[in-house]
């Protein structure tokens, strides 16, 4: 596969490019550390995996000619991410409290979060859309089985946002460290995540169809 590096250097461009995932890890690792934070990026991982299957089998088609599938999808992801934000806003405090009783808690936590990621991402029809397209741009004809080409390539997607998922886990545990004692950051931060999710909701389902 002689593309390869270009398929991979596109990948980092989307990665880089600010959006609910990247949002949803920053702020659950600013606020409850890296092992949520890290089940978040598990969530979106499972979910990625799970669009790349779906665009392999072609049902990714079926968003493309059932305008009522797409439009369920789409207003269901919306209406996921602009509840989460509602969430944040509605928190008297996103610092989680050093506790004795922690340990249960934060295992809940981590569920809480694994399906959190696995949500925003499954339920985002234009993640799968992404990979029907750009996968199979990449996939040619040859002594390499078809099969084998999709296989390779989803296995490159789901690791690549991982790995930046793990970067921005960890950058948002910095972040949580650094505003633990500034109550005015904080609260700042607690708006700006907000605002940025349901900003990515409300673009979500204003936005026309993109086909």
């Amino acid at each position: 596969m002689a593309d390869l590096g270009l398929f991979i250097g596109a990948l980092v461009v989307v990665y880089l490019v600010p959006g609910p995932d990247m949002v949803l890890i920053l702020q659950t690792g600013a606020t409850g550390g890296r092992g949520p934070a890290i089940a978040t990026a598990a969530g979106l991982a499972l979910a990625r995996a799970a669009h790349v299957t779906l665009a392999a089998l072609g049902l990714a088609a079926l968003l493309t000619t059932s305008p009522m599938t797409f439009e369920v999808v789409r207003f269901a992801g919306a209406t996921y991410l602009i509840w989460l934000g509602i969430q944040i806003l509605r928190a008297r405090s996103l610092l989680p409290e050093a506790t004795a009783t922690q340990t249960p808690s934060r295992a809940h936590s981590c569920g809480s979060c694994f399906y959190q990621g696995l949500l925003t991402n499954i339920l985002n029809p234009k993640a799968l859309l992404f990979c029907s397209v750009l996968l199979p741009q990449f996939v040619h004809a040859g002594p390499e089985s078809m099969a084998g080409q999709f296989l390779l390539l989803g296995v490159i997607l789901v690791s690549v946002g991982l790995a930046f998922d793990l970067v921005y886990a960890s950058a948002g545990f910095v972040l949580g460290r650094w505003i633990a004692r500034r109550p005015l950051v904080q609260t700042l931060q607690r708006w700006v995540f907000a605002t940025m999710l349901i900003g990515f909701g409300l673009r979500l389902a204003l936005s026309p169809r993109p086909f």
